[in-house]
């Protein structure tokens, strides 16, 4: 019987698929940004926003050339949940030979923030205080203006993103950055 793991099992599943610090790093910021828009979209569901945003690479330390397409088998192999499994996946939309589109309100937000948060973490460590604390908007527009710094992170996606959620470039750019600012301050961001 397939389920929805709590962010506790989420996070030793993680775990169990990735080594290196950074990729569970960045599920765990993803997962926090997430938690923090569900706080205002969905308050019900915030734990189920922050198992899929930890849970969203699963198979990208491991596979990165099958990304989306592994993390299925991955999961359905642990008996996840369908819905999960088909909102995790949705960040790879268009990118990765992943063919699910985002539809619900969450896989879009899921799909915007994700290359974004590791876009906003990067202007963040050339900062001196090396924080999203002192981080503003101007500083992330002109490093996302900017193709050869963190040239990983695809523009297109996140312009993407923003526009599959209605809003504009800048507001989603503000918005995470407050996300990333609401997580753990000893996480080093």
């Amino acid at each position: 019987m397939s389920y929805i793991p709590t962010i506790e099992q989420a996070g030793k599943i993680l775990k169990d698929y990735n080594r290196e610090d950074f990729h569970i790093r960045h599920g765990e910021i993803v997962s926090g940004v997430m938690r923090y828009f569900a706080k205002e979209y969905d308050p019900a569901r915030e734990e189920y926003w922050a198992v899929v945003g930890l849970l969203h690479d699963l198979d990208f330390e491991q596979f990165p050339d099958e990304h989306c397409v592994k993390q299925v088998e991955i999961m359905r192999a642990l008996d996840l949940d369908d819905g999960l499994i088909r909102s995790t996946v949705s960040h790879g939309w268009g990118c990765t030979g992943c063919d699910v589109e985002p539809k619900e309100f969450m896989e879009k937000i899921l799909y915007a923030v994700d290359e974004l948060t590791g876009l906003i973490g990067a202007v963040a460590i050339m900062r001196p205080s090396k924080s999203v604390d002192d981080l503003e908007l101007k500083s992330v527009k002109k490093k996302y203006k900017s193709p050869a710094f963190a040239a990983g992170c695809s523009r297109e996606t996140i312009s993407k993103g923003a526009e599959m959620l209605g809003w504009e470039l800048d507001n989603l750019i503000t918005r995470t950055i407050l996300a990333m600012r609401s997580l753990n301050p000893e996480a080093g961001i």
